[in-house]
């Protein structure tokens, strides 16, 4: 633990209980994770710096020490309470400002000998395992969500929103490379049908085959190829080609159609 040493050699005239000597390794400790303490007691007071050092009083109180430290970024501001409950140490440690709560529970015989307060080399057992206890027990509980952030990957992308009726074994109507769809004129306009004819030059690929679904009736926005709903599944036509749906077009037509009906007396053989 370098740098302790300096400071128990600051703080051993006010060592006088091995709980003191316990809290000055823990005050090390984070002091090396980034904090420096501010003062003594649960409000702040005039002036306060932040220090490497235990503030004026820091051991007043033998049974509860209170201490407050502020991180050198200035993100967290953490007041610190070591309880002695019988022979251990319980160590309460909240974030003022996000509000969160640790707390780890220490045996000071564990990591203190009594008969030795007054020889550093000699007073401190079980360093590591006391770092370890309050990296583990306080530190990183108490550590910022923006730091975590840091150290996880990036979240992946997430995938596009995907129609309901998508089928990834549908093949996708294609189009020749270097064509385009035909221009067609509109649907709804009456002199529309046999436009095409009058073209000398062919320029706009007509016949004299009107197309049903470019008569001049106005009909629904139907596009062939994405299919006829319980006739044709989608991609049955090719974009842009001509197409007679073998039927009336929409749904619920009342009635049969008048090309369904005999003629009258079709039957008669005199007629």
């Amino acid at each position: 633990m370098a740098g302790l040493e300096a400071l128990y050699a600051w703080a051993r005239a006010a060592v006088s209980r091995p709980q003191d000597a316990l809290i000055c390794g823990v005050h090390w400790e984070l002091v090396r994770h980034g904090y420096r303490c501010l003062g003594a007691g649960d409000q702040p007071g005039p002036d306060e710096r932040k220090s490497e050092l235990l503030p004026a009083g820091w051991e007043a109180n033998k049974e509860v020490y209170t201490l407050r430290y502020k991180s050198t970024d200035d993100a967290h501001e953490l007041l610190l309470k070591a309880i002695m409950v019988e022979d251990s140490m319980i160590l309460n440690v909240m974030d003022r400002r996000s509000q969160k709560v640790a707390d780890v529970t220490l045996a000071v015989a564990d990591y203190i000998n009594p008969e030795h307060l007054d020889d550093f080399h000699k007073v401190y057992k079980n360093t590591e395992e006391l770092r370890t206890r309050i990296a583990s027990g306080i530190i990183a509980p108490l550590a910022a969500p923006a730091e975590k952030a840091k150290k996880e990957p990036e979240a992946e992308k997430k995938e596009p929103d995907l129609p309901r009726d998508y089928d990834p074994l549908r093949v996708p109507p294609r189009q020749p490379a270097g064509t385009r769809a035909p221009s067609w004129p509109s649907p709804l306009s009456p002199f529309a049908v046999g436009g095409e004819d009058l073209d000398p030059f062919g320029g706009r690929s007509g016949g004299m085959i009107v197309d049903p679904l470019r008569s001049g009736r106005p009909q629904p926005g139907i596009d062939p190829s994405s299919g006829i709903p319980g006739r044709l599944p989608p991609g049955a036509v090719p974009p842009g080609a001509r197409f007679d749906p073998f039927g009336p077009l929409g749904a619920g037509r009342s009635g049969p159609d008048p090309d369904h009906l005999p003629p009258p007396g079709y039957d008669d053989m005199f007629m």
